[in-house]
């Protein structure tokens, strides 16, 4: 099975969208919707998670789970109640994002020095949501260090998660290399649930050391996909042929569809070269146009220079939810 990785900022609702079209994910994970102490309306889930308004699954149909993020147990139960009845296909609990403001704000890899609120928060969140609704967890080895990596996962087991993602880094490594897979086996050896193994997958070389020294079939593969959008269909169908530029293109035109329909203006050429920044590393034609285009800050020009001019008609828009009012949670 091989997982999309959530990417705050980058791989989003847009780029789900896009990657999940060329084949090879099973399944995606959204990026994290913040809880603090109010119930959110739905139109934050539907906003971060639109999949939400398609059965929970993206254009392709491939089921996404939405994330949650926060401390605390009331308010993420409550809240994984109101977005349970939305029907994503699951939902996932965030002790992973190595982000300083996320953290300073007690949500992500930080509780993993507290493996017993870990524990409260899961087992809350499993009571308020359906029976035979999935309910995962992603975390990392640790905070600074990882000697209560396997503290942290049995809470999360034991408090009704019954899939583990485990990015193979602590908060202190960052996204620097290595990632420290073997590490994840002897977590796997421990749980009954299920172990997925994540973090510094680029090629379906690293794919198959990452299985091997972490003892994990299942994986979840963030950058990598970005950097090359064939890559969970090569690690589906290894004697498959590779995707080419010329039939990445389309689905770049898509993006940046979305993206000019969705994102703010000033922010609308910055997201395509961000993506054609991370295909430099794959494709020599992303190079070329990556250092074309960099200066280029009109979304219209950009789009021009980079795919021509467009006889499609006008883009569709996006639906827009109906602003609901936010409650607080109870106490």
């Amino acid at each position: 099975m091989i997982l999309l990785a959530p990417m705050e900022g980058l791989l989003d609702h847009m780029l789900r969208d896009v990657l999940t079209r060329v084949g090879g994910i099973d399944r995606c994970v959204s990026e994290f919707i913040r809880i603090t102490d109010m119930l959110m309306p739905n139109r934050v889930f539907t906003r971060i998670v639109p999949e939400l308004l398609n059965g929970g699954r993206t254009a392709a149909g491939v089921p996404v789970r939405a994330q949650l993020l926060g401390s605390d147990p009331v308010c993420m139960a409550e809240n994984a109640a109101k977005l349970a009845a939305l029907g994503p296909a699951g939902i996932d609990l965030n002790f992973g994002c190595p982000a300083k403001c996320v953290n300073r704000h007690r949500g992500g890899a930080v509780l993993l020095d507290e493996p017993e609120l870990i524990h409260e928060i899961v087992s809350a969140v499993r009571r308020a949501m359906p029976a035979d609704m999935a309910l995962s967890a992603k975390m990392r080895l640790g905070y600074m260090d990882s000697h209560r990596t396997l503290d942290c996962a049995l809470a999360m087991q034991d408090g009704g998660a019954e899939e583990l993602v485990i990015h193979a880094r602590t908060k202190a490594d960052g996204y620097k290399p290595p990632a420290y897979w073997d590490r994840i086996a002897a977590v796997r050896e421990a749980l009954q649930a299920r172990v997925v193994a994540n973090g510094e997958i680029w090629t379906p070389a690293d794919a198959e050391n990452c299985r091997a020294q972490s003892g994990c079939s299942d994986l979840m593969v963030g950058r990598g996909m970005v950097a090359n959008p064939g890559l969970a269909l090569a690690l589906q169908s290894p004697d498959g042929p590779p995707l080419s530029w010329a039939a990445l293109l389309p689905l770049m035109r898509g993006f940046f569809d979305l993206v000019r329909s969705n994102v703010a203006h000033r922010h609308q050429a910055g997201r395509l070269k961000q993506w054609l920044h991370y295909l430099r590393r794959h494709y020599p034609e992303a190079e070329e146009a990556y250092l074309r285009l960099r200066t280029v800050n009109s979304p219209e020009e950009l789009d021009l220079q980079m795919f021509g001019p467009d006889e499609r008609g006008p883009r569709p828009l996006s639906p827009r939810p109906i602003d609901e009012e936010v409650e607080s949670c109870t106490a």
